[in-house]
């Protein structure tokens, strides 16, 4: 069968390399000039089944209006992208209800184990290299009320199958001897030992590579202007080389994916939502962290990358716009310095990279897998914060769907229709 894909993200590189894998002739169609620049590119580069918690938990509203004209807030609404909330949010605070966010916990955490599982066989079956670490991921608090809220949800983590151990700030510095310089703040953790961590980036271009290897095509430079649709089915993908025809479509263009599924009729429910990081160099400096520290107050990760440290995290809803903002910028590196005081004498904002990229948020923190009302249409994005903890999942979901084989776990809780 001739499948295009559209994206070369992370989603769309494994959707390819499943497909090509399993006989198909593939096309990744993908604007920028080669693959994971966008989402993937410089994310907190956490492969976590630990962080399968939507960001719509119980309690989301009270906190958004409070933080609003933060430029510190861990969640950000900017006064322009009000009005394309409307509907979208209404849907997004139902399922911060506490029943419905636990059963969508549940969901993540089930594909994010899936997936973890897929790429380590992929990774010891290829050796590919990606500044990797599989020491897990510490939370830590410095506030006991943060600690006693998080806390509500442990049972749920244990019946959704992820491992934890509770730690004081005394066992904590043992597991992150980082954290000396800060231990006495610290009141409490929570270690994830099976969580994984390494650069986003650098895999998604060992899975093209070896998608390619399959049989699989990338053509990049390539603007999708939509869809063609014939009856119930697409007939050609409209582009700024002209149509490329298919037998299937897989669209998998992140945050832009509700543009493109608009062509032809369809409502996909997801929001675009900005994340920030900034990258250092250690330039020498030896006491950093050997795993992920995630401080769920500020929504941020301070994740090692080889000789590489970045921060990462935020959410701004601000529409399509990736504009670097100086507030958003400084408020990284201040989390940074406070996290990791021994570092600031090694911090160089003059190399540091700044970055911003949207994520793909659906209304219920859940992911969009699989078919739609057109016939020969299949869904593989709306990831949100987890789409690399995701991957390699959904691609091998949404390709064992389309080749017509059972799919590994039940791809039911993740396709549109749940909507109606």
């Amino acid at each position: 069968m001739k499948i295009i894909v559209i994206g070369a993200g992370l989603l769309g590189s494994s959707s390819a390399y499943f497909l090509s894998n399993l006989g198909h002739d593939v096309v990744v169609l993908e604007r920028q000039p080669g693959p994971g620049i966008e989402t993937s590119y410089a994310n907190a580069g956490m492969l976590t089944p630990s962080q399968a918690a939507p960001w719509n938990q119980p309690g989301i509203l009270g906190n958004m209006l409070h933080w609003i004209g933060r430029e510190d807030a861990p969640v950000l609404v900017r006064p322009g992208a009000v009005f394309s909330l409307l509907g979208w949010g209404s849907r997004f605070l139902m399922n911060s209800m506490a029943a419905r966010f636990h059963q969508n916990l549940k969901k993540n955490a089930a594909l994010a184990h899936y997936s973890l599982g897929l790429l380590q066989s992929f990774r010891d079956r290829h050796a590919v290299h990606y500044d990797a670490t599989a020491r897990g991921t510490l939370k830590f608090f410095v506030n006991q009320r943060e600690f006693d809220h998080e806390s509500r949800f442990n049972d749920l983590y244990r019946d959704a199958g992820i491992d934890f151990r509770l730690l004081d700030g005394k066992s904590a510095l043992q597991v992150e001897p980082a954290l000396a310089d800060i231990s006495a703040k610290i009141v409490a953790a929570i270690h994830y030992p099976h969580d994984e961590s390494g650069d986003a980036h650098l895999f998604c271009r060992a899975l093209v590579e070896h998608a390619e290897a399959a049989g699989a095509a990338f053509h990049y430079g390539v603007v999708i202007g939509g869809f063609e649709r014939t009856a119930d089915r697409i007939s050609s993908v409209t582009t700024n080389r002209g149509a490329y025809i298919a037998d299937a479509y897989v669209l998998a263009a992140g945050s832009y994916s509700p543009l493109l599924a608009g062509s032809v009729g369809l409502h996909l429910p997801i929001r675009p939502v900005k994340g920030y990081s900034l990258t250092f160099n250690l330039d020498g400096w030896d006491k950093g962290p050997c795993m992920p520290l995630v401080d769920e107050s500020v929504h941020t990760a301070i994740t090692p990358l080889g000789k590489r440290l970045r921060v990462a995290g935020t959410a701004e809803f601000n529409g399509y716009n990736t504009a670097l903002r100086p507030g958003r910028i400084d408020n990284m590196a201040r989390i940074l310095r406070n996290t990791c005081p021994g570092f600031v004498p090694y911090m160089d904002m003059k190399t540091a990279i700044p970055w911003a990229g949207l994520r793909p948020y659906s209304c219920d923190g859940v992911p969009l897998l699989g078919p739609t009302p057109v016939a020969n249409l299949y869904l593989n994005t709306g990831h949100g914060h987890l789409g690399w903890s995701m991957a390699m999942g959904s691609g091998k979901l949404v390709a064992d769907l389309i080749s017509q084989y059972a799919t590994d776990i039940d791809l039911a809780p993740y396709q549109l229709q749940r909507f109606g």
